[in-house]
């Protein structure tokens, strides 16, 4: 069951939000029939209590026994409208602290003079920022509803590489890089099977996956292990594993008061049974598609008399919430005389936590997990998106000038908003050139 208190605060704080956006949707309706205003207000409590009712009962009702796509579009629109208030709201705290100052000054500076004069014993709202603040949170609403037409929107996106210490026979290999399938997540099995067609429509060398198959547990693979066992490449499909795929996001009833004082004593988070047995499963998930699992270990792959290295770890992150199960320096350990290294780590913060200072050998590392947030923009030569105020290297190329390489790859599933607003789900085609 969800927390009932801090549900509770949550459905007070969209209650204040909600009663803050109303007074704001009176003075801009103000001109307005009295028959429209009634639809207006009516329609606006309506969908906000609504709302308000659907957070409130959480804590009550077992919301995991309903229907997937139930579930998953009613939280998306609420949460959604939610964002686009508190978008507006940003705009209305701005124009209300300029309608405290100017009555700040009124009183200390002008007290008595003809300069008080602000109507009748009040500073007006301004028009221009009261609209702004409603037009661009309605914005984001409207395009947080169109973004649900693009989570299956798989685009190919094609990266050359040119590196001196690529060997000769590896020149013009391409490998395609998928990350974060997050397959609990998925309602259109015949949509996810076009993604994988597709990936297999590029003809890759070999294929490359970094990580979060599932959201939580193994089971969410059970009517999809078909579909990504149909990926084939000629020298084989490799993976490693994400953070979600470690079952840490699930209340385990084994995660007691006994294992938490194991954890204490140990100084470190630990995986209960129950844990480990989904972890289990979900590595048989790999094997049984046919993928293999790189578990803090290097595999050499070849092409005539020439190797590479391939480089595989468990979750390693240089974020503190996130838990780090790898091992660089095992997966590592003799790799050293191959003239070329590819390493597959999920969390790109590991980049710069020890890749780059500790293993200046490897020439490219290939990650997933920030999935671009899922919103953003991107354009020819610009690209932005909320989630690079929290990771540094979050979608696309890095490093591009220099000796190391880091590709972020936005995802090829979702997690939570099911869907996608200007960053697409990626299937990316690396060429080493």
């Amino acid at each position: 069951m969800r927390s009932a208190t801090g549900s509770l605060i949550f459905v007070l704080l969209m209650l204040a939000i909600d009663w803050y956006v109303f007074t704001v949707i009176k003075h801009v309706s103000g001109n307005a029939s009295p028959k429209t205003r009634t639809i207006i207000y009516t329609a606006f409590w309506i969908i906000s209590l609504l709302s308000v009712l659907f957070m409130a009962m959480l804590p009550y009702v077992n919301y995991e026994s309903w229907q997937r796509p139930v579930r998953t579009y009613i939280f998306a629109v609420v949460i959604g409208l939610f964002l686009a208030k508190v978008l507006a709201v940003f705009f209305f705290l701005i124009d209300d602290i300029r309608r405290g100052l100017q009555w700040l000054a009124s009183k200390v500076f002008f007290k008595n003079t003809e300069v008080e004069t602000f109507g009748e014993g009040h500073i007006p709202r301004s028009t221009f920022l009261s609209w702004l603040g409603l037009g661009l949170g309605t914005t984001l609403f409207g395009g947080l509803l169109n973004g649900f037409r693009n989570q299956y929107n798989y685009k190919v996106r094609n990266v050359q590489l040119s590196d001196e210490s690529l060997p000769a026979a590896f020149k013009g290999m391409k490998l395609v890089h998928i990350s974060d399938i997050h397959s609990g997540s998925f309602m259109n099995k015949e949509a996810v099977q076009r993604g994988v067609d597709l990936i297999n429509a590029q003809g890759a060398d070999v294929i490359l996956f970094t990580g979060d198959l599932v959201n939580d547990q193994a089971k969410e693979m059970i009517d999809y292990v078909d579909v990504f066992g149909k990926l084939k490449a000629p020298m084989g499909v490799y993976s490693t594993l994400g953070n979600h795929d470690y079952g840490d996001y699930v209340p385990w009833p084994d995660r007691d008061a006994a294992h938490r004082q194991k954890e204490f004593e140990a100084g470190r988070h630990l995986m209960t049974p129950l844990q480990e047995k989904n972890l289990e499963s979900l590595k048989a998930i790999h094997a049984k598609m046919g993928w293999r699992l790189l578990m803090d270990e290097h595999v050499p792959l070849q092409k005539g008399n020439d190797r590479i290295a391939l480089i595989g770890v468990q979750n390693i992150s240089g974020k503190i919430r996130f838990h780090s199960y790898g091992d660089m320096a095992k997966a590592h350990e003799g790799s050293e005389n191959f003239p070329f290294k590819i390493l597959m780590s999920h969390d790109p913060s590991h980049w710069d936590k020890e890749v780059k200072t500790k293993y200046p050998d490897v020439n490219l590392m290939l990650s997933g997990h920030t999935h671009g947030m899922q919103f953003g923009v991107e354009l020819p030569g610009f690209k932005w998106s909320p989630v690079q105020f929290v990771y540094k290297q979050w979608a696309g190329l890095y490093g591009a000038a220099e000796k190391q390489r880091l590709y972020v790859n936005p995802g090829f599933g979702f997690i939570g908003y099911p869907g996608r607003v200007g960053i697409m789900p990626e299937i990316t085609v690396i060429e080493l050139v």
